[in-house]
């Protein structure tokens, strides 16, 4: 865990116990979740759900004063009625603790959740158009102002925070809940940066009002407070990131959800942001060389390289070299399962060409 505060003086805001706000986004749900497989091997889909789960009861145990979901709960718009339910029944149960829970659609759900009967409880609130809500905690008014994700939503940005009517009822504490992209956000193991384009929002358009944006979209877990040039920003973007590895790009990177805790003290309110690790499947990517092999010394040599590895990886094996569709034919999927451990996802990449690719 590491934390980062900052701090904001709100004169009226009262001395009160820290208010705890649970923020977590990119859950993915439903991805490689087959219902009825074809193939006994192992689905990443339960490592989404496992620290789905584990974050929302981490929220009830710690008794969160509210729960915020930055958007791609689920992998795509349309899932089976079995994924919704498995999704939004622990929202159900924690709506039902008496703790809300705020969803921003992401661009995976093209920005509409899916609907749900469950999804109309109180205490479960869904950014479906730009809106704001309001949240008393302990005598404290926290204004939660949001909008779906928006294709293209530099040139109106303003527009649209605009359109939440955020400022038409007085609050302590105003916090924006996005699923977008914005200036300075790194990804990748080269730390690529966006920068200006009409999908990156610069964070120097945040209105001042508010006292930090929450986001989803990006995956690596990562606290903006500085624009392109280097000066400072007037509100804090955080971004709890994914929470698993959904692609080798993030194969470095650590999975997180965060706490936000609200301290109280002489007039000032601490904003502490607290990064909670969450276990990651560990990946990695073994390249072969068809010109350093035989044929017939290829399934030995995979299955020396996979078994120096972590048995829970998830694994790409990316083949290169002149006559590699050779190779292909040497070491089937069905071959490669009896080699590798249970536990393993592995993909076999060859060259475009051969337009083949073996999953286990």
């Amino acid at each position: 865990m590491f934390v980062e505060s900052h701090l904001i003086s709100i004169s009226s805001l009262p001395m009160k116990n820290a208010i705890k706000i649970l923020f977590f986004s990119d859950t993915h749900l439903g991805f490689d979740h087959a219902l009825n497989p074809r193939v006994n091997r192992r689905r990443r889909g339960p490592d989404f759900f496992d620290n789905y789960l584990r974050i929302l009861n981490f929220g009830l145990t710690e008794k969160t004063d509210l729960i915020v979901h930055g958007g791609d709960v689920f992998f795509r718009s349309r899932v089976p009625p079995s994924v919704l339910d498995q999704a939004y029944e622990p929202l159900l149960k924690v709506a039902n603790a008496g703790i809300p829970v705020y969803l921003v659609p992401g661009n995976h759900e093209r920005s509409k959740l899916p609907k749900h009967l469950w999804l109309a409880h109180n205490n479960i609130r869904v950014f479906d158009q730009p809106r704001t809500f309001l949240q008393t905690v302990r005598d404290t008014v926290i204004s939660l102002s949001g909008f779906p994700y928006t294709r293209n939503p530099a040139g109106r940005y303003r527009s649209l925070i605009n359109q939440t009517g955020y400022l038409q009822n007085e609050a302590n504490l105003r916090l924006l809940c996005l699923h977008q992209t914005f200036e300075g956000a790194r990804v990748g193991p080269k730390n690529y940066t966006f920068r200006v384009g009409p999908d990156n929002i610069p964070g120097y358009l945040t209105p001042g009002d508010f006292n930090a944006v929450l986001s989803g979209h990006i995956h690596r877990g990562q606290r903006l407070t500085r624009t392109l040039n280097g000066e400072s920003m007037a509100v804090p973007i955080i971004y709890s990131g994914s929470v698993e590895r959904t692609s080798f790009a993030e194969r470095f990177e650590d999975k997180y959800f965060v706490m936000i805790r609200v301290h109280n003290s002489a007039q000032e309110v601490s904003v502490e942001s607290e990064y909670h690790q969450i276990p990651a499947r560990p990946m990695a990517v073994l390249e072969i060389s068809t010109l350093d092999l035989n044929v017939e010394d290829f399934a030995a040599n995979v299955l020396q390289r996979i078994t120096q590895l972590a048995k829970d990886s998830i694994v790409r094996i990316s083949v290169s070299g002149p006559e590699a569709s050779k190779f292909r034919g040497s070491l089937s999927s069905a071959e490669l399962r009896k080699i590798a451990p249970s536990t393993m996802n592995i993909t076999m990449d060859y060259p475009r060409e051969t337009n083949q690719q073996n999953r286990v």
